[in-house]
């Protein structure tokens, strides 16, 4: 069992070292963009963002979820089969839809509440969406294949471009929000032709009719999730433009973005689980795995939340040659950023919880279950906002992936039951709760310090030690390490 949570931990490892240099290289630009533009571009660019984060989930519908599957086993048609089918399928969709959204621009920037001045914006959006849509196919290839250095180094390369130009367009030649842009597009461009050999090369200028059927039984269940996950994910910035205006949904968009930490380990761990859960569904084994899995993430995920809440306001204020992590016009908005932290959590959570669904193809459940997420958001933020403002916007979200994690956990523990361990998860959350408690209470009270955190820091680690949290964990990489160390 082991060597199997080795394997998993290796192919984290490396798409996680990419991933983490990547979106660390592209979250030094929020220094950049707050400190430069105001909260009113931000808002522009912000609620843009999600606009084509959605756009994405469309221009896929679920065919990145079915060539995962249907790739990984191979019951229908030959390799070539199975990459074009899918590929050819995106294309298609992604031209029509991209050069659609470029004719309306007028409507869907008045849905946006963004005013007539940015519509141009829109000239960039559309080819960033068909070229970033056209290459999901080809990166889920590489992962398959455990191309992962291939992959980590296709996708550094398109951050180093949009980070480089970013720099240059804003510093030197002094652009406004047109920047972000026009580098989105020439790193996404970078990415498709990084990608346009291997594409060639697995082609086969036929579509699989039979394949196809499949694919789209399969992955059309998944568009709605999607579509729903995303809009968990941004749906609060346009409903806060909404009932506020762009300079507090700027405000709020700028902080989520703090969430980053929490944020790079859920994707990191997401990219190596699904491949690995899927190739090791049949081992005797493997709901044990599953079960130390979840285990391991908790606890992870644990002290990155810790660490982060107690010490994210220093470190948004560090300041270096008179400009801090995030502008000054920001800093009112850092008490939301421990409730994203803990949203992230749960969206981890119910990625592990999700393994029993495709393993057992039961996908008619992942549209219920997000799109109920996605009206749990969506109410929320109606209601939550009026009264407490971005706070209520954090809430929404912190809500709607609670309530899929444990719609999740009731749904999948019916046909496919894992015996997670529930004593050393509850042991886990106590912890996290007394420190926590503390931390807040100093908080309200004007108490708190510095060293005051630290000490909170060594309470949590005495907490963990006490409840035997990581033991296990610990003696199994020193067991590795001293059979590494043997061999050598």
């Amino acid at each position: 069992m082991f060597d199997k949570l080795k394997q998993l931990t290796k192919d984290t490892a490396i798409y996680g070292i990419s991933t983490i240099i990547g979106r660390f290289l592209g979250f030094l630009l929020i220094p950049l963009y707050t400190n430069v533009f105001s909260t009113k571009d931000f808002g522009v660019y912000s609620n843009l963002y999600i606009f084509s984060a959605v756009f994405n989930v469309v221009l896929v519908y679920g065919m990145d979820a079915a060539y995962l599957k249907f790739a990984a086993v191979r019951t229908i048609g030959d390799e070539k089969d199975n990459f074009s089918t899918p590929f050819f399928s995106v294309f298609g969709a992604s031209l029509v839809i991209s050069s659609l959204i470029i004719v309306f621009k007028a409507p869907i920037y008045g849905m946006l509440d963004i005013p007539p001045e940015f519509y141009y914006l829109i000239y960039f959006v559309g080819p960033v969406l068909f070229f970033d849509s056209v290459s999901v196919i080809p990166f889920i290839k590489l992962r398959l294949e455990h191309k992962a250095k291939k992959f980590a180094s296709f996708k550094m390369i398109n951050i180093l471009v949009n980070v480089s130009l970013n720099l240059y367009l804003i510093l030197k030649l002094k652009w406004g929000i047109e920047a972000i842009f026009v580098s989105n597009l020439a790193a996404s461009f970078a990415s498709f032709l990084l990608l346009f050999p291997s594409i060639v090369k697995s082609l086969k200028f036929k579509i699989h009719t039979e394949l196809l059927h499949r694919l789209l039984k399969f992955g059309l269940p998944y568009f709605p999730a999607g579509l729903a996950a995303m809009l968990i994910q941004g749906i609060d910035r346009p409903i806060l433009t909404h009932l506020t205006d762009l300079d507090t949904s700027g405000l709020y968009s700028a902080n989520y973005k703090l969430g980053i930490f929490m944020s790079l380990f859920v994707s990191m761990f997401q990219y190596a689980w699904q491949p690995f859960f899927l190739q090791n569904a049949r081992e005797k084994n493997a709901k044990e795995i599953y079960s130390k899995v979840l285990t391991y993430f908790s606890i992870t995920a644990g002290i990155i939340f810790v660490v982060l809440t107690l010490f994210i306001s220093d470190i948004a204020r560090l300041s270096i040659q008179g400009h801090s992590l995030l502008g000054k016009e920001y800093l009112s908005g850092l008490n939301i950023v421990p409730i994203i932290l803990f949203a992230y959590i749960f969206n981890g959570l119910y990625l592990i919880l999700m393994a029993g669904i495709y393993i057992e193809e039961k996908s008619i459940y992942v549209p219920i279950m997000t799109g109920f997420g996605a009206a749990v958001n969506i109410g929320f933020c109606f209601f939550l906002i009026p009264i407490w403002g971005i706070i209520g916007a954090a809430l929404a979200t912190l809500a709607s992936y609670l309530i899929m994690a444990v719609g999740y956990f009731a749904i999948t523990q019916r046909f496919y039951k894992v015996d997670y361990e529930y004593a050393k998860l509850g042991k886990l959350l106590i912890s996290i709760a007394i420190v926590i408690s503390i931390y807040y209470a100093q908080l309200f009270t004007n108490s708190l310090s510095l060293i005051n955190k630290f000490l909170m820091l060594l309470l949590y680690l005495i907490l963990l030690a006490i409840f035997n949290i990581g033991k296990e964990e610990l003696i199994f990489l020193k067991n590795r390490f001293l059979a590494q160390k043997q061999k050598s």
